[in-house]
Formats: C-alpha cells, structure tokens, sequence
C-alpha cells in the first residue's frame, strides 16, 4: 500500500517545526518547492499494492534517493546525514525535526527493485521537468560512455580460483563428499601464476594456470556425478554449465564471461594508455543544447556499435518527453563513431565531416562552432562518473546498471537547478547590493587603491583607472 505524509493540523508543543528551525529561502527548500510532489506520487501509485501494511511515503523515499544522488554518499551515509540536517528533513515533506532515522538503508535496494527501470525514468522526468525549456529543445548532444561494473580485473587464473571456491562450497551445502580439496595446491599455484608476465617468471606461471584448470574440470565433472539428477537439474544446471563455458572460453571466443557474479559484464576497448580497456555496461547520454540538461539516458547490455544505440536511445527519450508534456528535438549532433544514420524518428544525425566545396565560410564557421559545442558533452560525462556514482557500479544485474545509470543523470539535472538556484540567490543578496555600492562611489567618491581589492574580487566587469596623481577611481 502506498504510503503518506502525515500532516498534524494541531501543533504539538513537544516538537520542532522545521518551519520555524530552517530558512525557506535556503537553495534546498527553494528546490523542494519546484518539484511536483503530488504528480510524482501519482504516477509511482501502480507500482505499490493495494493492500498490506503501507509502505514509506513516496515523497521522503524519492527526496532520499535525490539527496544521495545530489551529495554523492552510500545508502547509509544518506540515512545517518538526514537525522542531523533539518533541510534534508524539510526537503522530504517532514513538518517537525526528527531525531530518529527515517528507516532501515536496506529500504533503498527494496525501492530500487520495486521502482525497475521503468519506474526509474519516471521519476527522471520530473528532475528534467524543473528546468525551464528542457523539454522543448531543438538541438540535443549525444555520447556514449562505459559505466564500470565492481569487479575485479578478470584473469584465467582468478576466475578458475573463483570457481573451485564455489565447487567446494556447493559440495559442503550439499552434503556431497569430494575426493579432493586442492586447498594448498591452489595456494601454491595462485602464487606461482603472480606476475606470470615475466620473462623469468612466464613458464612456471603459464603451468599453474593450466594445473588450476585441471583442477576445475575434475571438481566440476566430480560434482556432476555425485549430485542427485533432481537436485542438480533443479538448482545447479545453469551455474555449472557457466563455470564451462569459462573453462573453454580462449582470447578469440565470442560472448566472454569476465565475472561469476556478473556473467552480463562486456569487455569495452576504452583506447586510453593509462586504461586500454574497461568492463561494464555501455551508456548513451543525451544532453540539451541550450540548456545543458540531460534529457535521456540509455543502458545497453554488451558493446555494439555506436550507431546501433541511436534507435533506442531517441526511443527512450521520446518516453521521457511523452511524460513531461515535450517534444522531440530536431538535430542530434553526435561524433564519428556514430556513422551510418542519417535519421531516427525524424530527428536529423549530424556527424562532423568535410565541408562541400560549394559551401561559404560562414556556413563552414557555423558548422565548426555546432560541433565544437557538441565537446562541451563530455566533462559533463566525466561529471556524473565522479560526482554522482557512476564511476563505479555497485548495483547488481542489468537492471541494476540501467538503474544506477538513470540515478546518476537525476543527482546531475538536480544539482544543476540546486547551483542555479544558489548563484541566484548569491546575486540578488551579495552581488547586487556590492554593484549598487559600486555605481554610488563611481559617481561621487575617490577612494584609494586600498579599496581595490575589496570590489575587485567580486564585481565583473570592474576596471581600475589609475590616474598621473597616483589616485584611483572606481
């Protein structure tokens, strides 16, 4: 059952209003104001039961999820800042200061799982829906990212390490007794594989490799003959037959499995010398000309190529701004590795390329200044991996990266308004009244240079005219 906010309409005498604790012209509670609550709550309803006992108000769990995202922090840093920060309180629709957690962090795996994907860019929508003119932008950007998955670097000799640890504990679960643990032997052979890539080193480490996989076969075929038909059908059919495949697999196989608990891990060429290559999932990133909003995100499971991304991507975004009442963009300017499509719904494909011969300079500056803008993607990107948890995916499955890589664009778009909002205020409360103060002593007062440096740093646009008499005039 979903769940409300509780407002008392006596007041009680024992409690704190928040009202009366916070400033309402702070950047946050501003925020808080332009997010459409009752819309949001609305349209997450048909993912909560009728019945059973009701669930956290949707307000405080989606502001939850906002605050995290905004602030970069772990599901339970998230809970323990909230009990000590009253904006983070009003920001959730609290009316008193609270001095308990809200709820348990493990709440945040059960709204993820509960909201999906689906749910996910629903919620989106509205964080794309707070910026004036996001949803009417003619112009997009599009690129394409790696979001790491958390796994290790993969090697042969890890992953046959990994898999004779979980041939072991399935056996010991099932009460299934093997000839042979290899417990030391495996130590040994882990240590004679390290740093297998030396010259001294490459023969002795190429043997324990092959041992290590000598080892798995046997525990795997060992498993396979003692375990009832029934249990192994059942239960272990499936992960047995992928502990196979990654024993067989070789440098030029198809559909490599690079982690045991993310066997949906794709190995993506990053070109980079201090990174060749990096390992998760494959992110489009649609972001708005003017604006600078991120207007779609689109998570795709392997490493196609670029231009096979386009079609879904404008698909999703086209959801998004069926959902904020937009309209799809005319030009979608993206780089050369999207060769191959012209247009996608109607959208036109503008990739750089050289001018025509018949074409003016005017039309050729144009052009350059249209895809040198198009760069101004890219830290953008680099912002969302570091500031808003991408750079690393904690989240399981491929829901888990299409939900991590929507989350990250939320915290991104509403971080976005939260310093406009802030610049904004900075203005009108401690630029502004310096520049009236500065036009007041342009006109009547001569004022030493001593003075210079009060105004200097915070007015723009600001000149010093320095006199023969050694005197300054702002």
């Amino acid at each position: 059952m979903i769940g409300k906010l509780k407002k008392e309409s006596q007041l009680n005498m024992f409690k704190i209003l928040l009202s009366q604790l916070v400033n309402e012209g702070h950047e946050l509670c501003i925020l808080s104001s332009t997010i459409d609550w009752e819309g949001l709550e609305r349209d997450l309803k048909p993912y909560y039961s009728e019945n059973g006992r009701p669930a956290i108000p949707v307000r405080k769990m989606v502001g939850m999820v906002f605050l995290k995202r905004m602030f970069n922090l772990s599901d339970e840093n998230t809970v323990a800042r909230w009990i000590e920060n009253p904006y983070w309180q009003f920001f959730t629709g609290e009316q008193y200061f609270q001095t308990s957690q809200p709820f348990d962090p493990s709440e945040f795996v059960h709204f993820r799982n509960r909201m999906g994907a689906q749910g996910m860019e629903t919620i989106f929508g509205y964080t794309v829906k707070i910026h004036d003119g996001a949803n009417m932008e003619k112009e997009v950007q599009i690129d394409s990212t790696v979001q790491p998955k958390n796994i290790t670097f993969p090697t042969d000799a890890k992953l046959a390490k990994r898999i004779i640890d979980k041939c072991i504990n399935i056996s010991k679960s099932e009460g299934v007794s093997i000839r042979r643990s290899y417990k030391r032997e495996v130590k040994q052979l882990m240590k004679d594989q390290y740093n297998s890539k030396h010259p001294r080193r490459a023969k002795k480490g190429r043997k324990a490799i092959k041992r290590l996989k000598t080892i798995c076969g046997r525990l795997l075929r060992e498993l396979r003959r003692k375990l009832p038909a029934d249990k192994l059908e059942a239960e272990y059919e499936q992960e047995l037959s992928m502990y196979e495949q990654v024993l067989s697999q070789t440098r030029y196989s198809k559909n490599k499995i690079y982690s045991l608990h993310e066997p949906q891990t794709a190995c993506i060429a990053k070109g980079k010398a201090h990174k060749r290559y990096e390992f998760g999932s494959k992110v489009t990133i649609v972001k708005g000309g003017k604006t600078g909003v991120i207007l779609g995100v689109h998570t795709t499971k392997g490493n196609p190529h670029d231009s096979k991304l386009l079609q879904p991507t404008i698909d999703q975004l086209e959801k998004v701004m069926q959902n904020i009442d937009g309209m799809l963009p005319q030009v979608a300017i993206t780089d050369r590795g999207y060769r191959g499509v012209q247009e996608v719904k109607g959208v036109q494909i503008l990739i750089p390329k050289k001018g025509k011969k018949n074409q003016s300079k005017y039309e050729k500056q144009k052009a350059r200044k249209r895809f040198r803008a198009r760069a101004g993607i890219e830290p953008i990107i680099g912002h969302i991996k570091h500031d808003h948890r991408m750079i690393r995916n904690f989240l399981k499955g491929e829901v888990g990266d299409v939900t991590n890589a929507i989350a990250a664009c939320m915290g991104f778009n509403l971080k976005k308004k939260l310093n406009q909002i802030a610049s904004y205020l900075f203005f009108k409360f401690v630029e502004l009244p310096f520049m009236i103060l500065h036009e007041y002593l342009q006109k009547e007062v001569k004022v030493s240079c001593r003075y210079n440096g009060l105004f200097k740093g915070r007015l723009s646009n600001t000149s010093c005219n320095r006199p023969r008499g050694g005197r300054t005039v702002i």
